[in-house]
């Protein structure tokens, strides 16, 4: 599946209005922990974006959606917290070519999202379990391609070598955190597909990469909660 127009050719907006970045005194392991540990989240009191709230499927990708699962790897580096991201192989059937968080279908042998998270992280970039501390999972995240995505938000210990599966990812590489929760550094793209609808999506550009779709997306509802809290609160 192939995206039905090029992402990086649309016109875009900022998508910062009214909105402010996060400090780095909120952006520690400390206070990630403390934050995302609260019992509203685990009750699924998340903040969401708005526009993530709803998806219309490309043709052929109705019916029931595929469960997957993702990690969102927060890595404790010295010079501070960074997601670690994949570039997806180009080859391959879904995504391909584009960056993501490790992770794929939650298979019958996964018995819940966070396993298979955990699982496809290991395989995709070698990342041990033991070197994860899992510090929720965010509602379920739906994509136009017909996946339920699971993100499980994590702390990473970085005392480990990374080796990656070169099946299913082309290259390994880290965003700082702080980039990621500054509002100034999301776009909102907006793309004609063939059959007349609009589509919208959140970009975050840095450097030559382009984070987009469903892992920009789920990476503004992180902003929209570290920066409001629980829903509802």
């Amino acid at each position: 599946m192939r995206p039905l127009f090029d992402p990086m050719a649309q016109p875009w907006q900022p998508a910062d209005r009214g909105l402010s970045a996060l400090p780095a005194s909120v952006l520690t392991p400390e206070r990630l922990r403390d934050q995302l540990r609260r019992p509203e989240f685990a009750s699924g009191r998340w903040t969401l974006d708005p526009l993530n709230l709803e998806v219309d499927p490309y043709p052929g990708r109705d019916g029931a959606p595929v469960l997957a699962a993702v990690l969102i790897p927060m890595m404790m580096r010295p010079e501070g917290v960074s997601v670690m991201l994949t570039q997806r192989a180009a080859h391959l059937h879904d995504h391909a070519g584009q960056i993501s968080f490790p992770g794929g279908r939650v298979e019958t042998s996964d018995g819940t999202p966070v396993a298979a998270a955990l699982r496809e992280a290991e395989e995709e970039t070698g990342l041990p379990v033991d070197r994860v501390e899992v510090l929720g999972s965010m509602p379920d995240y739906l994509t136009s391609t017909g996946f339920s995505i699971t993100p499980v938000v994590s702390l990473v210990r970085t005392d480990f070598a990374p080796s990656i599966d070169t099946f299913e990812v082309a290259e390994l590489f880290e965003v700082p955190l702080s980039f990621l929760m500054d509002p100034a550094n999301h776009r909102l793209y907006q793309a004609q597909l063939p059959d007349g609808r609009v589509r919208q999506y959140y970009a975050m550009p840095f450097g030559d990469r382009f984070i987009w779709g469903a892992t920009a997306g789920i990476l503004r509802n992180l902003y929209r909660t570290l920066a409001h809290g629980p829903a509802g609160a």
